[in-house]
């Protein structure tokens, strides 16, 4: 008997992450009957070019969830606050992409390899998919958290402009190309960071919050505790916006609450779902950025024992954050639910 195919839509099906999760529905050939796609008035109108054939996109419509069995969010909260919940009455499952629902109690926020088990309380048909930076984070520490615990954690990511969407790209490039031509990085359009980002490092990503910390560290903060069910972690995190189109890494130090040395990490890590490890036996004994674009995995280098702490592990993480960091992740939820649809 064939398999069973499902009627999916997609809103915000023009923007980085909705065009990665389009072209990763085909990859993994997901079964599709109907497709749907959503978005705002500036490219509702569009044409789609899939494998299935050409796909007009739609203006973003209260009435056009009906018959949905799944629908992807790929847009801002403000959306996501609005229709979500229409999709949902009209009988779809929510996968959520944005900050929106991810705090919600009665909403599971899952990342596949780390707590699938969570969509098991989905009790509003909406599921969250946590942030770009959260995500690489949580499938690296979740092995060490299963073998002896974590205490403590410090994060310092290095994102890049994709995490901005697709004005965020189309900053850097004009900025470099201004630059290297001896104009001013201004020239030629409004920028979506606070600063210059070509040939520079930006420590905020998203606006300041009264403790000085900045929204995108918050999040962080707050999902990778509720991933990972570890409501009291302490946790430090300071994101830094830098000038690398795809790709972001994260450097962490891990305190444990038992000792773990940094072979026995790299053991555990090798054999993670998800996770590729790099050390001296590959071919790259550590990931970059430009390294993991357009690939699935998390990928997890220079472990070490930290000096300064007699249970400290240090780690150098990096992931795609516009495919794994985003619309992989969404997908590989879909996958788990359509099975129980």
């Amino acid at each position: 008997m064939a398999a069973r195919e499902y009627n999916v839509a997609v809103v915000g099906a023009t923007g980085a992450v909705g065009s990665e999760l389009l072209k990763i529905l085909q990859e993994r050939q997901f079964p599709i009957a109907e497709l749907r796609l959503f978005a705002s008035e500036r490219t509702a109108g569009e044409l789609i070019q899939l494998e299935r054939g050409e796909v007009r996109v739609e203006l973003l419509d209260p009435e056009g969830f009906g018959g949905v069995d799944l629908a992807f969010f790929c847009a801002g909260g403000a959306v996501s606050a609005e229709y979500a919940p229409i999709a949902v009455d009209a009988g779809a499952v929510v996968i959520d992409k944005s900050s929106y629902f991810r705090q919600q109690p009665d909403v599971p926020l899952v990342v596949p390899e780390v707590n699938a088990d969570d969509l098991a309380t989905r009790e509003r048909g909406i599921i969250a998919s946590p942030n770009c930076t959260t995500i690489p984070i949580v499938v690296a520490l979740k092995p060490i958290a299963d073998a002896v615990g974590l205490g403590r954690i410090v994060a310092s990511s290095y994102q890049a402009v994709s995490g901005g969407g697709k004005r965020g790209v189309e900053t850097l490039s004009r900025e470099t190309v201004n630059l290297l031509n001896l104009r001013g990085a201004e020239e030629g359009g409004d920028s979506v960071f606070p600063h210059r980002i070509a040939f520079n490092c930006i420590p905020q990503v998203d606006a300041f919050l009264p403790d000085g910390a900045t929204k995108e560290e918050a999040k962080v903060i707050a999902e990778t505790r509720k991933v990972l069910h570890l409501d009291e972690l302490p946790i430090a995190v300071t994101c830094v916006r830098v000038p690398t189109f795809y790709g972001h890494a994260v450097a962490l130090t891990v305190e444990t609450e038992s000792k773990l040395d940094a072979s026995e990490a790299a053991r555990l890590l090798g054999e993670a779902p998800g996770v590729i490890l790099c050390d001296e036996t590959s071919e790259r004994p550590y990931p970059t950025p430009a390294d993991v674009g357009g690939t699935d995995a998390v990928y997890v280098g220079r472990i070490r024992d930290d000096p300064s702490h007699p249970t400290g592990l240090q780690l150098w993480v990096a992931a795609d954050n516009v495919r794994k960091g985003a619309a992989l992740n969404a997908v590989q939820i879909a996958e788990i639910v359509a099975r129980e649809l």
